[in-house]
């Protein structure tokens, strides 16, 4: 029987299939139970096809398994990522209950994610309630975020509030439960649901997930009808290219979070720039396993090299949304003083 000893032809299920029986039986039948019907199966049908494999290529595979657990960073989460697990073991009515709460305004109690809504939105809830209630509300959020609101409200509403406010005593417990329960219901359970996103932040968001082909057709169709449209959106894309712009932690990051079989046929495509600036923030020796990986590829299709850097453009705006990276818009804003 051959013996397989390239690791570089090898694919996702095929490393899955030979870590898992690296594992020993016990083990590997303790992570089957958390796999569905599919993928038992076809891990399964890739494990009966292996063959033999070489010592050099399953030390290959647990280094690589080693490596990428070694960093919190080798793991992002996201909305949909937590969703779908999620889907897994609850009712749909109780994971859009849990997603409503995580999608909302972050904070432990009422108070504390009232004060994480944009006033702009909150003042205009506020304006159509009691003044009696905007006064407690008013009262138990942060001062700094209540002057704001209390400016955007209408002059005489405000003025109300504000009398109110200074005539209010300790308020009752019940008042204090009746208007959170009022917030809950009318407010917090529809704000994920009412808050319109830009539509120029949505739609680069999604032409950056088109194909460059189409992107580009898209954007030249929308230069024509509507330009300052268009130049809006191209300032909002965040690009492959864009990269460029991180510092080496940043850089250091993204290398360690992303699928290291992705990053090889992203980088094909990169120009020689991005390249050295990838390579200058690995090992030496993971910089030469790269290269190598990138020369025994051969020609790759354009296709698969645009989903790669796709694929490490959105892990990377994973890890800005967490904080672990800032991503710089060019603007005098994200200017580093030394």
């Amino acid at each position: 029987m051959r013996v397989r000893e390239d690791y570089r032809g090898l694919t996702g299920a095929e490393k899955a299939a030979i870590f898992l029986l690296s594992l020993g039986e016990d083990h590997t039948a303790k992570l089957f139970e958390h796999m569905d019907d599919d993928e038992i199966m076809e891990i399964s049908q890739t494990m009966a096809n292996l063959g033999k494999i070489s010592s050099k290529v399953i030390e290959r595979i647990l280094v690589d398994f080693a490596e990428q657990m070694s960093s919190t960073n080798a793991l992002v989460g996201s909305l949909s990522s937590t969703e779908r697990l999620l889907s897994r073991v609850l009712g749909e009515e109780k994971v859009g209950t849990i997603m409503e709460e995580i999608r909302g305004p972050a904070g432990r109690t009422m108070w504390e994610k009232l004060g994480n809504v944009n006033e702009e939105i909150l003042a205009n809830f506020l304006q159509k309630e009691y003044p009696q209630t905007v006064a407690v509300v008013m009262s138990k959020i942060q001062t700094d975020h209540a002057a704001r609101v209390l400016a955007l409200l209408p002059e005489n509403f405000a003025m109300e509030v504000i009398n109110r406010m200074l005539r209010m005593e300790a308020v009752q417990k019940e008042v204090l439960e009746d208007v959170e329960r009022t917030l809950k219901t009318e407010f917090m359970a529809n704000l994920s649901r009412t808050q319109r996103r830009d539509s120029h932040e949505l739609m680069a968001e999604i032409f950056n997930n088109l194909e460059r082909s189409v992107e580009t057709k898209f954007l030249e169709d929308l230069d024509k009808a509507n330009p300052d449209s268009a130049e809006k959106i191209r300032g909002l894309m965040f690009t492959f290219e864009d990269l460029l712009g991180l510092d080496p932690t940043a850089i250091q990051t993204v290398i360690r979070a992303v699928d290291k079989d992705k990053l090889p046929t992203a980088l094909k495509g990169a120009t020689e720039t991005l390249k050295d600036l990838f390579f200058s923030n690995m090992s030496e020796r993971a910089a030469k396993i790269m290269k190598e990986d990138m020369a025994a590829m051969g020609p790759v299709r354009l296709k698969e090299v645009e989903e790669a850097q796709q694929y490490i453009v959105n892990v990377t705006k994973d890890l800005e949304a967490r904080g672990e990276v800032v991503i710089s818009t060019g603007s005098e804003e994200d200017e580093l003083i030394y």
